[in-house]
C-alpha cells in the first residue's frame, strides 16, 4: 500500500531563469531590470513603466518571462503593480512563461503574498494553472506558504478549492503530502514542530477553514487526506482530521481507498507507539474493524507478526456491525 513520496514536495520554490529577450527591441542577453524600478512609491513605478512603454512590458524573453514575471519573482511590489496595470489594459495579465506560469503563479512560488493579493485585486485569474495543472492554492500547499493562502483569502476572489492537478490531487491532498514529508520520521507525541512543518500544518488548517472537502478522494488510488495521513504514520494530522466539526465522522473514517479503510492502513504500519496511537484514535472515532478489503482481509489480518501488536490484535477482534453501504 506504500506510495513513493512526491519528490516535488521536497523542492524549494524556483525563481524564473532569465534569458535573451525576443521581439522587444531590448538588447540581447540576460534581461536587465531598470535600476529605478525599486523606487519607494507606486507613482514612481508608474512613471517608469510609462517610460518603458507597452512594447517592452509585453515582451517575453526566450523562456517566456515578461518584466512582470521578473518583478513578481523578485518581490518588487510597486514595479509589479504598475506593470500589471499596463498588462491588464492589454488583457495580458495572465500571460504565461515557458512552464505555463502566470505572474500570479510566479508571485506565489516566490512567496510574495502582497504581490499575489495585488494581482488578484487587479483581475488576475485565480484558478489559472501551470503545465502541471497546479493552481495558486496548489503552489502554496506544495511549499507550505500560509501567507500566500492568506493573500488569496484576503482578496475575496472565488477560488476552486477542489481543483485537481495532473496527478489528480486537490490543494488539500497536496498540503497533506507536503506536511507528511516535513514531519518524517513520525513522532507520536511531537512537542515541537520544525518551522517548515508548522507552516505546512497551517496550510492544511487554512484550506480546511476555507472549505476544502476533507472527504475528497485523489484520483489514482481514491485516498482521502485521512488515508494519506495514516499511511505516512502522522498522528498529529490524523487527530486534526478526526476532530473536524463537520460531516459524518463515522462514514469519513470508514471510507475506502481501493478497498482499504484508514484502519486497514494503520494495521499495516510498523509496530510501535505511533501505530498504536493511530489505531486507537481511529477506533474511538468509529472505525469498523469488521470491514474487509478487496483481498477479503480485515484490519487485524494486516498486523505484523510478533508480540508487539498483541494488544492491538485484541482490540481489532472486537466485533462490530458494518454500517450500511460500507461493507463492499
Amino acid at each position: 500500500m506504500e506510495d513513493p513520496l512526491d519528490t516535488r514536495l521536497c523542492a524549494e520554490p524556483l525563481l524564473p531563469h532569465t534569458g535573451a529577450w525576443r521581439g522587444s527591441g531590448l538588447s540581447s542577453g540576460p534581461p536587465q531590470l531598470p535600476p529605478v524600478v525599486t523606487g519607494p512609491s507606486l507613482d514612481t513605478a508608474r512613471a517608469h513603466m510609462l517610460a518603458l512603454g507597452p512594447q517592452q512590458l509585453l515582451a517575453q524573453d526566450e523562456e517566456g518571462d515578461t518584466l512582470l514575471h521578473l518583478f513578481a519573482a523578485r518581490g518588487l511590489r510597486w514595479a509589479a503593480y504598475a506593470a500589471a496595470e499596463v498588462l491588464q489594459v492589454y488583457k495580458h495579465l495572465d500571460i504565461r512563461e515557458h512552464k505555463g506560469k502566470t505572474p500570479l503563479l510566479v508571485a506565489a512560488a516566490a512567496n510574495q503574498p502582497l504581490i499575489v493579493e495585488d494581482l488578484l485585486n487587479l483581475g488576475a485569474e485565480p484558478n489559472a494553472t501551470d503545465h502541471q495543472g497546479r493552481s495558486v492554492l496548489h503552489v502554496a500547499a506544495t511549499y507550505g506558504l500560509p501567507g500566500v493562502l492568506s493573500a488569496v483569502l484576503n482578496s475575496g476572489v472565488r477560488v476552486d478549492l477542489e481543483a485537481r492537478d495532473f496527478e489528480g490531487l486537490t490543494p488539500l491532498h497536496t498540503a497533506t503530502l507536503a506536511l507528511n514529508v516535513a514531519m518524517h520520521p513520525p513522532d507520536p507525541c511531537p512537542r515541537m514542530l520544525s518551522a517548515q512543518a508548522r507552516d505546512r500544518l497551517t496550510c492544511v488548517q487554512m484550506l480546511l477553514h476555507m472549505g476544502a472537502d476533507h472527504t475528497s478522494q485523489e484520483i489514482k488510488s481514491n485516498k482521502t487526506v485521512l488515508h494519506l495521513a495514516v499511511q505516512a504514520a502522522n498522528p498529529t494530522l490524523v487527530q486534526l482530521l478526526l476532530e473536524l466539526p463537520r460531516g459524518d465522522l463515522r462514514a469519513f473514517v470508514n471510507m475506502k481507498a481501493h478497498g482499504n479503510t484508514a484502519l486497514h492502513m494503520a494495521a499495516a504500519l510498523p509496530p510501535g507507539p505511533t501505530q498504536e496511537a493511530i489505531v486507537r484514535r481511529l477506533l474511538t472515532a468509529g472505525a469498523d474493524p469488521t470491514l474487509r478489503n478487496l483481498e477479503n482481509e480485515q484490519p487485524v489480518h494486516l498486523l505484523r507478526s510478533g508480540p508487539g501488536p498483541e494488544g492491538l490484535r485484541q482490540l481489532l477482534k472486537r466485533s462490530r456491525v458494518a454500517p450500511p453501504g460500507l461493507s463492499s
